[in-house]
């Protein structure tokens, strides 16, 4: 059967791949796993709902909402949230189940449902397997008393802000920061946690209208907000994206600062208050190697993972560390949050911008970036990437000739017959010499028949 869930829930395009009729079955389907493995034992069960602004989340959320109601499930709509923020709602309220409605930082016409579990953690890959499984199967309705019941819960965005706010100790008051809530779940959130917080704010792309989400704006399209930034003389700028899960910024003179310099600054930070746990932060393989060589500079382990912020978690889950992250952006720190929070990024740097009496660019000048090429070789048979002894050979000698100042990732796509290679060198005419010979390789030895 072909897999409904990727490695961020049911996405796809609203109302062609992602109907009502697959969103109400999904729901009913999730119910019943859920009570399968007893996790509603002796209570109501108790579900929250939240969505970005998409208009598509409209219909959606009815449907998830009837789907789980028809199933004997209590609903608390949450309204327009970020994913953080539901999932935190989750585990404020003790739900039993936790659904947002978002397809991140897609564009407007897609849409998708994150299922999280009580405590506001990501499914187990188990329970979205048997949810799949279980779709369009007969099952016995409940009726009378023991259908769900649907209400409204409208203090949301105030409980989420104030939780936010909370997790800093030292306030934000003089500084100014350029927020751009890409249209999308943070718009009424993001602003509110940081003026809490003491900052002055000016929110920029904060007028969703169902169809502007993502629109040139947001952490996929940082123009707009670097413009800003120099504009209003701010101190510093935070790009969100359409579900606020992830973030990065833009530094006084309109610089990018990325997710690996942004997880440097954490780092140093959590550190310095002895709450990094294990002295250790964790990122992926795609992480830059100037992030590497500035943890080790600083006696800070790094633990690196495939490229997703799911694994990112599980690393963290398994071993007990508190703060973890991607280039992207999504940036976890798991004393506050059990999954990525763009906002709560964004105060804690601020933070770290305040106690310091430093700038963004000075925190960030902790770790210098190497040139990063990367070349997708299409048409090739990626299932052989691993075991071409040519192909070795030639990765091998140039990562010797490369030695410690730069670093080399030959990926296999994992949906596309595409393999990825990644160089980072000195320099980018070194980077990229590097990478085009390798591609030539993987060209040569995996063309496909």
């Amino acid at each position: 059967m072909t897999r409904l869930f990727g490695t961020d829930g049911v996405r796809g395009l609203a109302n062609g791949h992602l109907t009502a009729e697959l969103a109400l079955d999904l729901s009913v389907c999730a119910a019943h796993v859920l009570a399968d493995r007893g996790e509603f034992e002796g209570h109501r069960p108790l579900a929250v709902v939240g969505r970005d602004t998409r208009i598509s989340g409209q219909f959606l959320e009815s449907a998830v909402v009837a789907g789980l109601a028809s199933a004997g499930v209590d609903v608390l709509l949450l309204g327009v949230l970020p994913t953080p923020g539901v999932a935190h709602m989750t585990e404020r309220l003790g739900a039993d189940l936790g659904v947002m409605l978002s397809a991140s930082h897609n564009p407007m016409p897609d849409n998708g449902i994150k299922f999280l579990a009580r405590g506001g953690h990501k499914l187990d890959d188990a329970i979205e397997i048997a949810i799949e499984r279980r779709m369009g199967e007969p099952w016995e309705r409940p009726t009378g008393g023991d259908v769900g019941r649907v209400n409204v819960y409208d203090s949301a965005v105030e409980e989420y802000a104030a939780h936010l706010e909370s997790t800093i100790t030292h306030p934000l008051v003089g500084l100014k920061v350029v927020l751009d809530c890409a249209e999308g779940a943070a718009h009424a959130a993001g602003p509110r946690a940081l003026e809490d917080a003491g900052a002055t704010v000016i929110a920029i792309h904060a007028d969703p209208d169902g169809l502007n989400i993502n629109d040139n704006c947001g952490s996929t399209h940082l123009g707009s907000l670097q413009a800003a930034v120099v504009e209003h003389g701010a101190h510093a700028g935070f790009g969100l994206d359409g579900d606020a899960d992830r973030c990065l910024a833009v530094d006084a003179a309109g610089n990018i600062v990325d997710g690996d310099q942004l997880l440097a600054i954490l780092s140093l930070s959590l550190r310095d208050q002895g709450r990094l746990a294990k002295d250790t932060v964790v990122a992926t393989v795609m992480s830059n190697l100037g992030f590497v060589q500035a943890m080790r500079a600083h006696d800070i382990g790094v633990r690196q993972t495939k490229v997703g912020d799911r694994y990112v978690l599980e690393a963290m889950k398994v071993s007990g560390y508190s703060l973890g992250g991607e280039q992207s952006g999504h940036v976890i720190l798991s004393d506050h949050a059990t999954t990525g929070d763009g906002i709560l990024t964004t105060l804690h740097v601020m933070e770290r911008m305040a106690t310091t009496g430093k700038s963004l660019a000075e925190l960030a000048s902790v770790m210098t970036r190497l040139p990063q090429v990367l070349l997708n070789v299409s048409g090739v048979d990626k299932s052989r990437a691993d075991d071409d002894a040519v192909l070795a050979a030639a990765v091998a000698e140039e990562e010797a000739a490369l030695g410690d100042r730069g670093r080399i990732l030959l990926r296999p796509s994992g949906t596309e017959p595409i393999v990825r290679v990644m160089v980072e060198a000195p320099t980018p005419d070194e980077a990229q010499d590097v990478a085009s010979r390798l591609a030539d390789v993987v060209k040569s030895q995996l063309l496909l028949p």
